[in-house]
C-alpha cells in the first residue's frame, strides 16, 4: 500500500533523513522507535507534506500514485492521516463544525448535518467521549487524554488508508492508555485495510496493540527491523546497541 524508497529530507538546509525505505501492506501495524531527535517525527511530517520538510531524494508512493509532490490536503484525500504528538488548539472553532468540514473535504461525501450528527454520536459513544465535546472549541482547554481521544475520533471518521500516529501514547496514564488503545482497535474494526505507522518511545502500548513489524531509527536511518522480539532486545540492550 505505502512504499517509501530512499527518502532523504532536509529542514532549513540540514539533512535529517538519510535514505529511509519502508513498505507497508494493507491492514498491518508498523512500530517506529528511536531516541529523541532520531527523525521519527520528521518522517511523519514528511509523509504528510509539511512544507518545511524538503524531500531531496527518494519517493513516496501510495499504491501506484507518487504523492511526494502533493500538498497536505491532497495527501489527506488520497488516504493519509496524521495524529499529532501535540495537537493544535483552535479557539473559536467548534469541534462539530471542524469534524463535519473535514469529513466532507476528505471523503467527498456531502452528508447532511443531521446524518453526520448521528454518525458522530455513534463514534463518540464507542470511543467513550462525552457528547459535550462536539460543542467545545477544538482542543481548547482539553486535557492530554482528551486531545488524544479527539485525534482518534478524526481517525475513525475519516477512515484513511494510512494512519500515522505520532506518540499517541505519550503522557497517558494506565487507564487513558487502555482507552486510547481500545479506540485504535475500534478504528481498525471500522477500517480493516488501514495500515498504521505507530511512532512511540514506550513498549507498554504493545501490551494492547501488537505490531506486525518493528523498526528502529537513529540519525535519520532505519538501523534495525524485525518482529516484536526486537522490542524485547531493545529493552535489554538499549539504543546504544543500534546506534549508527
Amino acid at each position: 500500500m505505502l512504499h517509501i524508497k530512499n527518502l532523504c529530507v532536509d529542514i532549513a538546509e540540514k539533512r535529517i533523513l538519510h535514505g529511509i525505505s519502508l513498505s507497508m501492506a494493507p491492514g498491518t501495524v508498523h512500530a517506529l522507535m528511536g531516541p529523541n531527535g532520531s527523525g521519527k517525527s520528521t518522517l511523519a511530517y514528511s509523509l504528510m507534506g509539511h512544507p518545511a520538510y524538503r524531500i531531496i531524494n527518494g519517493s513516496i508512493h501510495l499504491y501506484d500514485t507518487d504523492i511526494g509532490t502533493l500538498t497536505p490536503d491532497k495527501r489527506a484525500r488520497a488516504g493519509l492521516f496524521l495524529s499529532f504528538q501535540q495537537p493544535f488548539s483552535l479557539p473559536g472553532v467548534r469541534a462539530h463544525t471542524f469534524l463535519l468540514e473535514a469529513y466532507r473535504a476528505v471523503t467527498g461525501a456531502m452528508i447532511s448535518i443531521a446524518d453526520f450528527k448521528n454518525l458522530l454520536e455513534e463514534h463518540m459513544h464507542r470511543l467513550s467521549i462525552d457528547p459535550s465535546f462536539a460543542y467545545r472549541d477544538v482542543n481548547d482547554g482539553f486535557s492530554g487524554g482528551e486531545k488524544k481521544k479527539f485525534e482518534l475520533l478524526q481517525l475513525v471518521l475519516l477512515k484513511p488508508k494510512i494512519a500515522i500516529l505520532d506518540e499517541i501514547d505519550s503522557g497517558l496514564d494506565i487507564d487513558a492508555l487502555k482507552i486510547v488503545s481500545q479506540g485504535i482497535a475500534y478504528a481498525r474494526t471500522q477500517n480493516p485495510d488501514m495500515s498504521i505507522l505507530l511512532i512511540t518511545h514506550y513498549q507498554r502500548i504493545f501490551l494492547h496493540i501488537a505490531p506486525d513489524y518493528v523498526h528502529i531509527i537513529d540519525k535519520g536511518t532505519v538501523v534495525a527491523s524485525g518482529s516484536l522480539e526486537l522490542v524485547h532486545a531493545l529493552e535489554q540492550k538499549g539504543y546504544d546497541a543500534y546506534r549508527t
